[in-house]
């Protein structure tokens, strides 16, 4: 029973989790961080407080259920997997003839997955969120190495798999502007006063 009125998101490959339990998480986005009441939170922001209070839920939901002090890169990538069900991205099989291609001439039955970028934006969140409710960085279950390989891997496999290459992308960084040298001036003579 959420009061703060959800936005919508244009972005398909947005993970958006309005759906995922019904009831109020015991965990919640504390106000301390938030802009003053007169201003909107961002939608950024909007989206963090839902993805923690999903994780919430998740953590609630679970079998025993999990409290956030026990929580580790394990659950986090349990979580993960279990968000690849609402996925909407087409992720070509090795077996699959449209492989490695980035526009499939056909339908295939390659299963849908959540997409690296999304799984990605939304650990950074949920990172965010940990931190900003009372967790200590080192302790942190979504910065853990685990999941970070797991992200890799995603990616790496999604990469071959859609034809579509995630480099990074270079950085313009402005031009350094030339320091004209002047000469130095020479020291007088010595004896010169």
């Amino acid at each position: 029973m959420n009061s703060i009125p959800e936005m919508e998101s244009s972005n398909s490959e947005n993970i958006s989790f309005n759906n995922i339990g019904n009831s109020p998480t015991a965990m919640s986005v504390s106000n301390s961080s938030s802009p003053s009441s007169s201003t909107a939170p961002s939608r950024y922001e909007n989206q963090k407080r839902r993805d923690w209070n999903t994780f919430g839920q998740y953590l609630k939901n679970h079998r025993p259920p999990l409290s956030l002090s026990r929580c580790s890169g394990a659950h986090v990538l349990e979580f993960l997997r279990y968000l690849d069900q609402f996925g909407k991205t087409k992720v070509h099989t090795p077996i699959c003839p449209f492989y490695g291609h980035p526009n499939p001439p056909a339908p295939c039955p390659c299963p849908l997955r959540q997409a690296w970028g999304s799984l990605d934006a939304l650990i950074g969140r949920l990172r965010a969120a940990f931190e900003e409710n009372g967790g200590k960085p080192e302790a942190n279950p979504f910065g853990a190495r685990a999941v970070r390989l797991y992200l890799r891997e995603v990616r790496d496999l999604q990469s071959k798999a859609r034809g579509v290459s995630y480099e990074k992308k270079k950085r313009k960084r402005p031009p350094q502007q030339q320091i004209q040298s002047l000469p130095l001036p020479l020291p007088p003579p010595p004896g010169a006063a």
